[in-house]
C-alpha cells in the first residue's frame, strides 16, 4: 500500500499564489507516477497534473497549463504542486493520487490522500 498526505491548501485571493505538497510513505518503490485531482462542489473530477516518477515527463490539463507546474523530490519521496495567478474557478478540494501504470491515464490512480481545499476569493 501507498498513503499520501497533502498539505498546504488555504484561503487565497485572486491572483495569488500557493502551493500544496504531497508526501508519500509505504510501498513507493511500485509508484509510476504521481498527480494532483481536483474537485468542485456539483463538478466532475478533474485530472489536472501528473508526472512520470522515473523520468519526470509532465502532463497538463488545458484548464491549468500556464499557471500551474507538477515537480518532484525523489530524495523526499514528494510531489509539489505549484499554483500561480490563481482565479475563484479554482476553488475546489484538491487531492494528490499515485499510480502503478502509465502517468497519462487517470484510471490508473489507484492511491489517493484525502485532499486539501483550496478557496479562492475575487
Amino acid at each position: 500500500q501507498v498513503q499520501l498526505v497533502e498539505s498546504g491548501g488555504g484561503l487565497v485571493q485572486s491572483g495569488d499564489s500557493l502551493r500544496l505538497s504531497c508526501s508519500a510513505s509505504g510501498r513507493t518503490f511500485s509508484v509510476s507516477a504521481m498527480g494532483w485531482f481536483r474537485q468542485a462542489p456539483g463538478k466532475e473530477r478533474e485530472f489536472l497534473t501528473a508526472i512520470s516518477w522515473s523520468d519526470g515527463r509532465t502532463f497538463y490539463a488545458d484548464s491549468v497549463k500556464g499557471r500551474f507546474t507538477i515537480s518532484r523530490d525523489n530524495a523526499k519521496n514528494t510531489v509539489y504542486l505549484q499554483m500561480h495567478s490563481l482565479k475563484p474557478e479554482d476553488t475546489a478540494v484538491y487531492r494528490c493520487a499515485a499510480s502503478r501504470g502509465n502517468y497519462l491515464v487517470a484510471t490508473n490512480y489507484g492511491y489517493w490522500g484525502r485532499g486539501t481545499q483550496v478557496t479562492v476569493s475575487s
